[in-house]
């Protein structure tokens, strides 16, 4: 499935570049809100990784917080995008979450993950990594689509089971596009995040009141919203020593 993931966000880039920071109300005012609330309004002197950074949007807040950013994207074509967005202010690299990160180990004070998790089949390949990768006590905040959006969306027989599934977006820049989402069930991703981190809490967000001010087209995608899980975030750390974990 990687040269389908691949081919689709390399035609989705523009449309993430121009359009999904004011256009899209499911990122906009809905998941990168109660995504934000998690992260420390002060960043300064933390090394952060935007680990699937698309147009670079989450690149741009972590740096504006003070924190010193790297930025990783399968498609060579998001991460040309998230350089027209910050320019230097930010180490931006192609790569593949399937594969090793190229980072040594212990090299960052938090992991952020927007949207990204749910276009890989094995999981534990980037959360072992996550940790490897991370200092003892630092954050991993990651997204992904709710296994309950997928099971009724796509009106699947079994809850249970772990499947590829395609869906067709039409988007104002690239048209149809065919996008390839790896669905499995909640227990499976908080018993994969716990195998190595320690879990904080989850969160299934609702959308802002800003999602109506500003696309006040949209009020049944809002309604919606309200009540009905969408996203799960998923807030984790890596555990200190014994002696700094009894000292927190």
């Amino acid at each position: 499935m990687k040269h389908v993931i691949m081919d689709a966000y390399s035609k989705l880039s523009r449309d993430y570049e121009k359009n999904v920071d004011t256009e899209s109300g499911y990122n906009a005012y809905y998941e990168r809100p109660a995504m934000l609330k998690q992260l420390p309004e002060d960043m300064s002197g933390l090394a952060a990784l935007d680990a699937g950074c698309a147009a670079g949007w989450y690149t741009e807040q972590l740096f504006h917080r003070g924190a010193q950013v790297t930025a990783i994207d399968l498609s060579p074509e998001m991460i040309e995008a998230t350089r027209r967005r910050v320019g230097e202010k930010a180490n931006l690299l192609a790569h593949d979450l399937n594969d090793p990160l190229p980072f040594a180990d212990e090299s960052f004070h938090l992991i952020i993950s927007s949207l990204t998790l749910h276009y890989i089949e094995n999981l534990a390949r980037p959360l072992h990594e996550f940790h490897r990768v991370l200092r003892p006590g630092g954050q991993l905040l990651f997204s992904v689509h709710h296994p309950f959006m997928d099971f009724t969306l796509f009106q699947r027989p079994d809850y249970f089971t772990h499947e590829w599934l395609i869906d067709n977006w039409i988007k104002k820049e690239a048209g149809e596009v065919e996008v390839a989402i790896f669905r499995r069930p909640l227990h499976d991703i908080i018993n994969q995040t716990t195998a190595a981190f320690t879990l904080d809490r989850i969160i299934e967000p609702q959308a802002v009141p800003a999602f109506l001010e500003k696309l006040p087209d949209s009020r049944k995608s809002y309604d919606h919203l309200m009540t009905h899980p969408h996203f799960l975030i998923v807030h984790a750390h890596k555990s200190q020593s014994p002696t700094q974990e009894r000292n927190r």
